[in-house]
């Protein structure tokens, strides 16, 4: 990272299919080893599955999954007068996107079994109902910030 100037934000193209450039994050998130149309095959087959069981928009399934696995605050380490404390912080916008997605994809990767779409389409369904790993560390990184609330102080 540059020291002088902040890193500048790189616009993402929208994905062909659902024209949403979410579906993108969640893509590239997605892709190992630089395989974009594999990951491309995998989320589309996940979405037909979602569609499939729930007999609405995947789209609005997925927005909303992720919309109940951003986390509001995040603890970060901070050193005070030789001792380390764990201060409390707002996330972003892009940041707590980027965390739901990689909560979410971490959850799929970490089951065992069955392949790779029904895990991804049963995360985005347990995360649309606010259930599921991804809330659960959600609501985890709520109850850690909220503990240390006392170490929130405001910038000056």
């Amino acid at each position: 990272m540059s020291r002088r100037e902040s890193a500048k934000k790189r616009l993402l193209s929208p994905d062909p299919v659902y024209n949403s450039q979410l579906i993108h994050i969640i893509v590239n998130q997605l892709m190992k080893r630089g395989k974009k149309s594999v990951a491309y095959k995998l989320f589309y087959d996940s979405m037909n599955q979602i569609k499939n069981k729930t007999q609405k928009d995947p789209l609005k399934t997925v927005e909303q999954a992720i919309r109940n696995a951003t986390p509001m605050l995040e603890v970060k380490s901070r050193r005070v007068a030789g001792s380390t404390q764990q201060v409390p912080r707002d996330v972003s916008e892009r940041r707590g996107t980027a965390l739901a997605v990689r909560w979410i994809l971490s959850s799929c990767r970490s089951k065992s079994g069955i392949n790779m779409v029904s895990k991804l389409s049963t995360q985005f369904l347990e995360a649309s109902r606010n259930t599921g790993n991804a809330v659960r560390k959600k609501n985890e990184m709520q109850k850690m910030a909220d503990a240390n609330k006392v170490f929130a102080r405001p910038k000056y």
